[in-house]
């Protein structure tokens, strides 16, 4: 149910906090705009080739030269994008509260540079490996990487992590700083950056997962690592001696203080009565989103308690009625978040054990070129990049016509599709594995390393569908102000799908003793693993179905409120009318 009477729209920008690098008002003759933007669009495609050409092609490197299990090496590679993904929460709310979007970006590409220059030199420097012995996936006597090798290696990627993940949460949101959305032209403008934005990823991706992965394979990991370490150091130069060109959003305050306080104010007054009308509630007037009756205990926040003393007002703490809806609103986001944390949990297994599975298959293209099992990836990408373009010259403006929404399908439908892509990927992955290990265990053939395209292009075709449905979803549902914490739902969504990937194993791996993911694919019993993914992705689909039944998009609750202002407004003026 949606209160009348205390809406008033959004105000525009106040163009005030948009200043030069002197901290003046900006010049756009001489600031922003496609030069300032284009700089800042360098340093994210240096993350992308640093994150992608590492994380796509670890697995390998873990089992084949540090002799770990395929359980922990995929344990490692899942909690390195977890942790990068949740590190982005950091970086987001740095941002946001004290350093501005600038600052941010610039000390976290420097940080991810010194990561990955740490990672080039523990996989050049051969005491920081154990002892080569050959085949390590065959040999089960090679000595694993010791305790002070690991630790090399996880701080330097923890180290990418952390600098990465400042870097993913700010670098779009500086990127559109540089235009002015009340600038018909650059707004238009600033459209044509997100698809940049976009194909930047998408290109620094492909070039990871094929340059950098075959040098990685084929001339060694140093070089593979040390292009990437050079990238972002070049990316860091760039952006600084940008500096001039850009335009700055001073920082206006990170919305998880807001959450923070409202969830605290709520607790605190719980032995404070609701009030029976909401228009009790401070600034109820001058809100700018509606009142609802879901979560009545927020409201408690913003209760003003009259007949106090002044030590006992400033002891009992308010807020307004803005606040609490906005913080509302974020946690009606929430069985939607949870429901899409598996389809990156499938995605993970692209990361993993699909890669180490390639490893086992004939990979021989000619007498002189082995397809590296890394670059498998690159079926992922293209895949994104096609579907992509689809849903935006065939699909959304074919579904327009049946559907009359000119979006063609809502940001939810698109999430489902996704859903049901990863089910079928997982099913794919289960029948193919299998059919791998008999190929090679009863006939001693290696099947082509091609059978697994499918796999990737199901989680690609996924992707397209569930990483726009999702991102759409959180920034349109979620409060106008609070458009970087709907950001960082979003990516918290992946970074849980590689934490859950790693439970998941861990858990298996436990379970069954270890004989589903062997140190020897051969040997174990993948196909199940994925047989397990695919029913788990199932039930999560009819648990995403109810969620998504039910759920009323603010578009619909604007709609519905309008029309409730216009009948008491109407009401209003029948009661003045002399009759």
């Amino acid at each position: 149910m949606v209160s009348e009477g205390a809406y008033t729209k959004e105000k525009e920008i106040d163009n005030t906090l948009i200043v030069d690098y002197k901290g003046n008002p900006i010049d756009k003759t001489k600031t922003g705009g496609w030069l300032g933007a284009g700089l800042i669009l360098g340093t994210e495609l240096a993350e992308r080739i640093c994150v992608m050409g590492i994380a796509m092609n670890l697995v390998t490197y873990l089992v084949g030269d540090l002799h770990l299990s395929n359980s922990v090496s995929a344990n490692i590679v899942t909690n390195f994008m977890g942790t990068l993904y949740l590190l982005a929460l950091l970086g987001g709310f740095l941002a946001d509260a004290k350093f501005g979007r600038y600052m941010t970006v610039a000390i976290f590409s420097t940080i991810a540079a010194l990561g990955v220059t740490l990672l080039t030199i523990s996989t050049t420097v051969k005491s920081m490996q154990p002892p080569p012995c050959g085949n390590a996936r065959q040999n089960t006597f090679c000595i694993p990487a010791s305790g002070g090798q690991l630790a090399i290696l996880y701080a330097s990627l923890y180290t990418i992590a952390l600098g990465a993940g400042g870097i993913k949460a700010n670098c779009s949101g500086f990127g559109s700083d540089q235009f002015d959305n009340q600038d018909p032209k650059e707004e238009k403008a600033m459209i044509f950056f997100f698809n940049r934005f976009y194909f930047s990823i998408s290109i620094g991706s492909v070039f990871a997962v094929t340059i950098l992965v075959y040098l990685q394979d084929n001339v060694g990991r140093g070089w593979g690592y040390g292009i990437s370490a050079v990238a972002m150091v070049v990316a860091v130069v760039v952006l600084v001696v940008g500096t001039p060109k850009y335009r700055f959003r001073r920082p206006e305050g990170s919305p998880l203080t807001i959450i923070w306080k409202v969830l605290y104010l709520s607790w605190k007054k719980r032995k404070v009565a609701l009030p029976s009308d909401p228009s009790e509630l401070d600034g109820y007037y001058m809100a700018k989103v509606s009142h609802t009756e879901k979560f009545r205990c927020l409201d408690r926040a913003a209760i003003a308690i009259p007949d106090l003393s002044s030590q006992e007002k400033k002891n009992t703490q308010t807020t307004t009625m803005t606040k609490v809806e906005e913080v509302k609103m974020v946690i009606k986001l929430l069985p939607i978040w949870s429901t899409c944390i598996l389809f990156w949990t499938v995605y993970s297994q692209m990361t993993t054990f699909s890669v180490e599975q390639a490893t086992y298959m004939n990979r021989q293209l000619s007498r002189s070129f082995l397809f590296p099992s890394g670059s498998l990836s690159f079926f992922l990408f293209v895949t994104i990049l096609l579907f992509t373009s689809l849903n935006e010259k065939v699909l959304v403006p074919v579904a327009a016509r049946f559907t009359s929404n000119p979006q063609g399908i809502t940001s939810l439908q698109r999430v489902g599709i996704g859903l049901i892509f990863s089910i079928f990927a997982m099913i794919v992955s289960a029948v193919v594995e299998k059919k791998r290990r008999d190929e090679t265990n009863n006939q001693n053939n290696d099947i082509s390393v091609f059978w697994l395209v499918p796999q990737f292009f199901l989680v690609g075709a996924g992707e397209a569908f569930a990483y726009v449905g999702q991102l759409e979803f959180f920034i349109r549902e979620g409060p106008e102000r609070m458009k970087s914490m709907s950001t960082a739902l979003f990516l918290a969504t992946l970074s849980m799908g590689f934490f859950f990937s790693s439970v998941l194993v861990t858990i298996v791996d436990k379970v069954t003793n270890g004989r589903w993911l062997t140190n020897n694919l051969n040997n174990g019993k993948l196909d199940y693993f994925y047989w397990m993914l695919a029913i788990l992705g199932l039930l999560n689909f009819i648990v995403f179905l109810v969620i998504a039944w039910k759920h009323e998009y603010k578009v619909e609750r604007d709609i519905m409120k309008d029309v409730q202002m216009k009948d008491d407004e109407v009401e209003e003026t029948i009661k003045g009318m002399d009759v």
